[in-house]
């Protein structure tokens, strides 16, 4: 089933039948347990829509899916993210630390976003105005529940300061955190099945109409999986409210920058696609 947060109310989609509910309290919804199970009760309570009427309410607009959850994110978990991180890095001798963290047991987990940097679908994501090498990164996006399991998944794009990472890898809050570094959606697939390895994930880059740049990937490319990734962020941590995962990005394209006014499509089958513009901060 799929939960949308529209500017007005909530959509939810489950196997082809929509229906239209009130506004939620996003943080007491994601910091339940069982949630497809109570989803699946909740929607008997609500209007029952057609599909034009469902597309209807996502064209007015979309918010990103989710309350004041914290987002974190996961490095080097893909073999083209490891060597992106390898090239970028030499110059400032931090290469070898990428190499090493791709082969270790612990993954490298770092905070990306509050709530109120995240943009939501549709609007400007962010590069900062002292960064002359920014990339947006697709990332699968788990949403996690109190006790750590994961509840659903989502599309995010971890925006990154390549030449700010690059210059020194003790500087990666810099390159990663700030206003607009991250966007979610459009929606949540809220399972308990895992995705399967073959589920693709695909960069679109639009600059005055014309492709600039693209990529795909799979799951089968992430090294570590979700489950291994959300058992070691909730070593030493607790999230209430439960939190969001970026697992990681297996596209970087070569020779790329954004600049302000691209648009930036990523598509996650099975989930949809997350568009947004490009903007500066």
């Amino acid at each position: 089933m799929r939960l949308y947060k529209l500017i007005s109310g909530t959509l939810l989609e489950v196997n082809g039948t929509h229906y239209l509910g009130p506004e939620l309290d996003w943080d007491q919804l994601l910091g339940r347990e069982q949630l497809p199970k109570l989803l699946a009760s909740e929607a008997s309570h609500w209007e029952k829509i057609s599909l034009e009427k469902a597309e209807e309410h996502i064209k007015e607009g979309l918010l990103a899916p989710m309350g004041t959850q914290e987002i974190w994110a996961a490095g080097v978990t893909y073999y083209r993210s490891r060597t992106a991180r390898m090239e970028e890095s030499s110059d400032s001798g931090g290469a070898t630390f990428y190499d090493k963290v791709y082969v270790a047991e612990r993954p490298e987990l770092f905070f990306k976003a509050t709530a109120s940097r995240v943009s939501n679908p549709g609007d400007l994501v962010k590069i900062r105005k002292d960064s002359s090498w920014d990339v947006p990164e697709p990332e699968l996006t788990l949403l996690l529940s109190p006790s750590g399991k994961i509840q659903g998944y989502t599309i995010g794009n971890d925006m990154s300061s390549r030449s700010i990472e690059g210059e020194n890898p003790l500087y990666l809050p810099q390159a990663k955190v700030y206003q607009g570094c991250a966007s979610l959606g459009p929606c949540l697939l809220i399972q308990e099945d895992a995705l399967p390895q073959t589920t693709s994930i695909g960069l679109e880059v639009y600059r005055n109409g014309k492709l600039a740049a693209s990529g795909e990937t799979n799951l089968a490319q992430l090294k570590r999986s979700p489950e291994e990734l959300a058992s070691w962020l909730f070593r030493g941590n607790s999230f209430p409210i439960g939190c969001f995962l970026m697992t990681g990005t297996g596209i970087v394209p070569d020779d790329f920058s954004l600049v302000n006014g691209d648009q930036v499509a990523i598509t996650i089958e099975g989930i949809g696609t997350l568009q947004n513009g490009v903007g500066t901060v």
